[in-house]
């Protein structure tokens, strides 16, 4: 059975293989020291940003999720962004991707969030389908501009 728990400091050997693949799933380059803020964030409890890690029955970490709330103008109180999700991929298919979901649905629902959303790309069939029974698609299409920073 996977087991979902907070990201602890001393994970971070643990979690940036799965960080790095889910970078190269989307194509996605990074520096180091982009790399190193991020961890530090996801540690910090002073920091808005949060994470989890999924371990298997053998101790080893399969999946990562990462999540923020943010202030919303049609709601009192903070959605949940969930921003960054990945699966091993010897690991899919067998409830992971499910349980890291539910995991910031029940964290989003104990304070006080009244959704949890998240974006993928078009082409990620496989997340999709169980984004499909997990989830409602709203139908809006997602646009950005990129700024020079």
């Amino acid at each position: 059975m996977t087991t979902i728990r907070a990201l602890l400091p001393a994970d971070r050997d643990v979690w940036e293989p799965l960080w790095r693949g889910y970078l190269e799933f989307y194509e996605t380059e990074l520096s180091e020291e982009q790399t190193a803020l991020t961890w530090n964030r996801l540690v910090d409890p002073q920091f808005p940003i949060h994470g989890a890690l999924a371990v298997d029955e053998g101790g080893t970490a399969v999946g990562i999720v990462h999540w923020l709330t943010h202030a919303a103008t049609w709601s009192a109180e903070p959605y949940c962004y969930l921003e960054d999700l990945f699966v091993d991929p010897s690991q899919r298919g067998a409830g992971v991707g499910r349980a890291l979901i539910a995991h910031v649905a029940d964290w989003a629902e104990a304070h006080g969030s009244p959704k949890v959303y998240w974006l993928t790309q078009e082409t990620n069939t496989t997340a999709r389908g169980l984004y499909d029974r997990v989830a409602t698609r709203t139908g809006y299409v997602h646009y950005q501009i990129g700024l020079g920073a």
